[in-house]
């Protein structure tokens, strides 16, 4: 049941973070061009993200950290000094990997800060931070004995 909690809060972690960075990342577009941003519309922007998002990027970062925690949690069984890396890494990989997949079959990116290298950067430390939450959720924490 751990696991699965942590699955689901691993996932909610990468989708906010990731909704916060392209919202972020869309902004500095805009102010790239010489209009003025202010904090509200910052915050404006986040939150139409966060809530208009959910229908198609949170499946995919759902389907990315499942694949990439399991693979990671496969690897773990054998290398267990590893578990914190493993499971950062395997965040970070899976959200670059679905950008990357997404650009190389279908020919276009579905969110466009991950056109640049920084933005697609950003959803990866975005995946890292859910693969941190997954290891952390999922750790056996020992009894301290007296």
């Amino acid at each position: 049941m751990k696991v699965v909690f942590g699955y689901f809060l691993a996932v909610l972690a990468t989708y906010s973070l990731g909704a916060l960075f392209v919202s972020q990342g869309n902004i500095a577009e805009v102010v790239g061009m010489g209009f003025e941003i202010t904090m509200s519309h910052r915050i404006d922007a986040v939150i139409h993200d966060l809530t208009h998002m959910y229908d198609l990027y949170l499946p995919i970062v759902a389907v990315g950290m499942l694949i990439g925690l399991s693979v990671a949690a496969l690897i773990i069984n054998y290398v267990i000094d590893l578990r914190l890396i493993g499971y950062v890494s395997a965040g970070f990989v899976a959200l670059v990997a679905i950008h990357v997949l997404i650009k190389a079959t279908l020919g276009l990116s579905g969110i466009a800060p991950t056109r640049e290298i920084v933005g697609l950067l950003m959803q990866g430390l975005a995946g890292a931070a859910g693969g941190y939450v997954f290891h952390y959720v999922t750790l056996q924490h020992q009894p301290r004995s007296a």
